[in-house]
């Protein structure tokens, strides 16, 4: 699948690089595209443009605070988790997310 996102924690200092870089990676590793854009402290970094959240299947939002210009995601499927639980356990935050995209496309 092809994900995009924003990482965002109260502080933007530790946990939002942590998280985008966490997801990235295990993302990958399971066959899947993710480009996370990250809001905190040194404002928004690795910016998702329009034409990538064009293209994504969905949109995960990991976040402990509201995000910056969440217009841009209308008409697409959002998934919103904890931050903190995307730190540790990316791979199963987008394997549960892979599979309530798909159980929602097969209704």
């Amino acid at each position: 699948m092809n994900i995009v996102g924003v990482t965002s924690c109260i502080a933007g200092l530790a946990h939002t690089p942590m998280a985008a870089k966490s997801l990235e990676k295990e993302g990958t590793r399971l066959g899947h595209q993710v480009k996370m854009e990250q809001q905190g402290a040194m404002g928004i970094m690795n910016k998702i443009s329009a034409e990538e959240v064009a293209a994504a299947d969905f949109v995960l939002i990991a976040a402990d605070r509201s995000i910056e210009e969440e217009e841009r995601f209308a008409g697409k499927i959002i998934i919103r988790v904890k931050i903190g639980q995307c730190v540790s356990h990316a791979s199963d935050v987008i394997t549960k997310c892979v599979t309530a995209v798909e159980a929602r496309r097969n209704k």
